[in-house]
């Protein structure tokens, strides 16, 4: 689901558990957004989006 979410953040330098505490998930959430098809919530997903300052179409996938 989340498609470019490892790549924004190795891109940016951050840990899953850096990631999880600036939008408030835990880790295990990061990891499963990346790597088992698990979908986060719309505001998971805009937080996301704002944190990389990117577009929810670009992070699943559906925008270059």
């Amino acid at each position: 689901m989340v498609k470019n979410l490892k790549k924004l953040r190795v891109e940016k330098g951050i840990s899953q558990q850096q990631l999880a505490e600036i939008i408030g998930v835990t880790q295990q959430s990061i990891y499963k957004y990346e790597t088992q098809n698990v979908e986060p919530d719309f505001v998971i997903l805009c937080a996301l989006a704002d944190y990389f300052s990117t577009s929810v179409d670009y992070l699943i996938g559906h925008s270059d």
